[in-house]
Formats: C-alpha cells, structure tokens, sequence
C-alpha cells in the first residue's frame, strides 16, 4: 500500500470495481489531469484540492485520485449501503465537526467496551475516534462505520469503527485477507468476499 502514489493498475482496478471507463486510454480524465471524461460523479481535482485546503490534509492515495476522476461516492457501495461522497459523515458523527488535520488516534484495534478504565476516561478517546484524522467512507448498518485514516501514523489505512471498538482493514492485522488499504479494500469488496473471512 503505498499512501503517496497510485499506480495504473490500481486505479484501473478500482474503474472496473465501479464500471467507471474513462474512455481516452490515459487513465486520467480527458485533458489528462482529471477534470473532465471520468466517471459521471467524480468529484474533479479542483474540488479535491478545494476540501483539502479546507481541511488541511492531502487525501491519501489512491482515494485522492478516485474522488477526483472515478467517482464521488457511489449506490453500489462499498458497504452495504453505499460509498459516501467525500465529507460526508453518513450521521456517524451526531453532526460535530470532523478535524481532519488532527491525527487518527489509534494504531491497532481496540475493543472499548471491554476496556476496563472508566467511563470518564474513554470518553474524550473516544470522540477522537470518531472525530479525528478519518473521513467516513460509509456504514454496513447497525453502527459498523468504514472510515478511511487522512492523518497520523495510519494514514491510507481504512478502518471499521463501531459502538464497540474499532480495528483496521487488512491482512497484515488479522481478521481477512484483504490487502490493506483502500483500494485492497474496494478489490475485497468487489470479489464479493465477507469483510472478515479469516480467523
């Protein structure tokens, strides 16, 4: 997984996950840097670039260049009830603002509600889980929030984050097969693999 490039491969994997065909063979828009001939909801670089500047963060890759050429969200998911558009926080966060710049607070998954120290002291963790460093990329349902690291040492990462606990998507953490990462994320997804399907 590499946060700062996204390869050719991959994003023609993620326009064949969303039967996205950009059309002009150079895999970036019809002017060559994405503004125009991507997928019908991309959001276009300069409304990336306009987020980031807002938010203070550079999205990492290969979600960067998704939003901007691929798509902007999407009915057909991933999760279950669908990919959010950029900014959107799918009524995860009771509507307080996200703080992007500031960096996501975990780096291996923790189960909150079985942690024993009080509740006064999980409590402000807590609203830095679900506020801090992370866009939210949409929900499976029953409180089970996808949500994509923008800051701190898992940055590129996703992230299932619940009423529970939380823990990150990938191989190398146990839990699934799936390659880290959002586009090991959206390949899983397309394969029509569980999200956990290994023990």
């Amino acid at each position: 997984m590499d946060a700062e490039r996204v390869s050719a491969d991959e994003l023609d994997a993620l326009r064949a996950a969303f039967g996205v065909d950009c059309g002009n063979g150079n895999g970036s828009g019809a002017d060559g840097n994405g503004d125009a001939g991507g997928g019908s909801s991309a959001l276009g670089w300069a409304g990336v670039r306009r987020f980031e500047a807002e938010h203070g963060v550079l999205l990492p890759e290969p979600y960067r260049t998704f939003v901007a050429e691929v798509a902007d969200g999407s009915a057909l998911g991933p999760p279950e009830y669908g990919l959010a558009p950029l900014g959107a926080d799918a009524g995860q966060n009771g509507g307080r603002k996200r703080e992007l710049a500031r960096p996501f607070p975990l780096t291996e998954g923790w189960v909150w509600e079985d942690d024993p120290r009080p509740a006064a002291q999980i409590e402000p963790l807590l609203d830095r889980v679900f506020g801090d460093g992370s866009v939210v990329l949409g929900t499976d349902g029953c409180g089970m929030y996808w949500h994509l690291v923008v800051s701190g040492p898992h940055r590129g990462q996703v992230w299932l984050i619940t009423g529970e606990g939380a823990v990150p998507f990938g191989a190398e953490f146990g839990h699934t097969g799936g390659a880290a990462g959002f586009a090991g994320w959206v390949r899983h997804w397309a394969a029509d693999r569980p999200w956990f399907d290994e023990d």
